[in-house]
């Protein structure tokens, strides 16, 4: 998936942490299927830049949010972790644990941003409504 700058300038921080989810996924996919071609360059390569997505993720976290910040850096730390291993083992079964993680959380996560839109929609339709009522022109 492409991106143009233009296009990443308009998402939200929370759009974008989505898509970076996607990208990780997508790499750690993809170096599965390199494993099993042999491509043991391409798997480094991959995994090489899922690990730095997550680095990226981890960069990005607000610790304000509280003790789920730092459950979510413990995690992001066992990731890096196990896609170090993943890269020196070549080994599919510990990329398809994080697979398996990253799309948990990542299921939250999209979940939490639909939940905040919907709040966010609801908020909007009330101010408007209220809006309205007032702004009646009788003629």
């Amino acid at each position: 998936m492409f991106l143009s700058n233009e296009v990443l300038h308009m998402k939200t921080s929370q759009e974008l942490t989505s898509l970076l989810y996607e990208a990780c996924v997508t790499n750690l996919e993809e170096a599965i299927t390199l494993i099993l071609k042999k491509d043991y360059i391409g798997v480094n390569q991959k995994l090489q830049k899922a690990n730095d997505i997550i680095h990226r993720l981890g960069a990005g976290i607000n610790y304000e949010a509280g003790i789920i910040a730092d459950q979510l850096e413990q995690v992001y730390n066992y990731i890096a972790d196990r896609l170090v291993e993943a890269n020196v083992k070549k080994d599919k079964k510990i990329i398809e644990e994080v697979i398996q993680l990253l799309s948990m959380i990542m299921s939250s996560w999209n979940q939490a941003m639909k939940s905040k839109r919907d709040v966010q929609s609801k908020v909007i339709k009330k101010k408007t409504s209220a809006y309205e009522k007032y702004s009646m022109y009788e003629g």
